[in-house]
């Protein structure tokens, strides 16, 4: 059945500045003209929406929830605008605004918040659970999330601690062979955990965690034997741990602790024949209680915009390849 075309008057509330809304030189207004299938016509404070009465309410939702972040005091930005188009055509019930505006942690004059809807999820998954599980390809923020949720909980004093690790799989954990101090020996590759830290806690603050154990960064060969109380442990990196370091890692939850664990299945580093523990981990741990596994893809992308897209050329390489290997197999079946 064929949508009648609708036409709808929004008003902006005076409060908001119409160069807010729309953008420097229209350059907001230009993304929904773009990504909407209604036609929008602006005067003064006016804005008409002309099309189907599908596209028409779809257009009025999305600038409500642009008035409404807008109002939160968060300014607009190109990348916000569509985000809100994306997740307003997706068919959840989320409020993009709701998503966009939550504050996980403010420091440094910045704010961190999920940009997505799954990042949202992952969030509250990681609110809800002791242990969450969070797989997805690079630059869809899961460790820099669960990082943000870590220093939120010390800060609430829902913690007395940190613990951030992840497998120095291209040393094969055997840091003894190489060169210098041990911090010499493990920095290149919690490198990445430290640049995180950095941006989320102030520079005089972070020495004096760090050096008083408050927040310790270490290989994941340093947590065999330890029970973690009190504590959010974050695991970073977990394609490259192998089953018998999964089942190590998750033991060592204590009392009052929470763990995050975070990976990406399509970027295992492991050798040959060693099983990724975090590829096997979901089938052994599905319906344990107060488990979560949640999964981002390259629609979660949040770094440069040409990342998403790399992410997803390579995920269609992968399938047209899989396609080519399994093609001459079913031709040599049928014959």
């Amino acid at each position: 059945m064929a949508h009648l075309p609708g036409n709808r008057q929004l008003t902006v509330p005076a409060s908001i500045d119409m160069v807010r809304l729309l953008g420097p030189r229209d350059e907001f207004l230009r993304i929904l003209e773009r990504d909407l299938a209604a036609d929008l016509h602006v005067r003064g404070n006016e804005i008409t929406l002309v099309g189907s009465t599908t596209d028409v309410a779809l257009g009025v939702d999305v600038l409500t929830e642009l008035i409404t972040i807008i109002r939160t005091g968060q300014g607009l930005t190109a990348e916000t605008v569509e985000r809100v188009v994306a997740m307003s055509l997706s068919s959840d019930d989320a409020r993009p605004a709701e998503v966009l505006t939550h504050n996980i942690l403010s420091t440094r004059g910045k704010t961190i918040r999920p940009k997505t809807l799954n990042q949202k999820r992952y969030v509250d998954a990681i609110d809800r659970h002791t242990i969450t599980f969070g797989i997805g390809p690079a630059g869809t923020g899961k460790t820099y999330l669960a990082m943000a949720k870590a220093v939120q909980a010390l800060q609430a004093k829902q913690v007395t601690r940190i613990i951030l690790t992840r497998p120095a799989i291209e040393a094969g954990e055997r840091l003894g062979f190489l060169p210098g101090t041990l911090n010499d020996k493990i920095d290149p590759y919690l490198r990445p955990l430290y640049d995180a830290l950095h941006d989320m806690l102030d520079s005089e603050s972070l020495p004096k965690l760090l050096t008083g154990g408050v927040i310790e960064v270490a290989p994941l060969a340093y947590m065999r034997g330890r029970t973690l109380n009190d504590a959010f442990i974050v695991l970073d990196e977990a394609q490259n741990t192998s089953m018998e370091q999964m089942k190590m890692f998750l033991t060592r939850l204590g009392f009052g602790s929470k763990i995050v664990v975070t990976g990406d299945i399509t970027q295992v580093d492991l050798p040959g024949g060693v099983r990724s523990g975090l590829r096997a981990v979901q089938g052994i741990l599905d319906g344990v209680e107060d488990i979560a596994f949640c999964t981002l893809t390259n629609r979660d992308v949040v770094r440069h915009k040409l990342v998403g897209r790399i992410v997803a050329a390579y995920d269609r390489y992968d399938s047209t390849l899989a396609e080519t290997v399994a093609s001459p197999r079913k031709t040599r079946g049928s014959r």
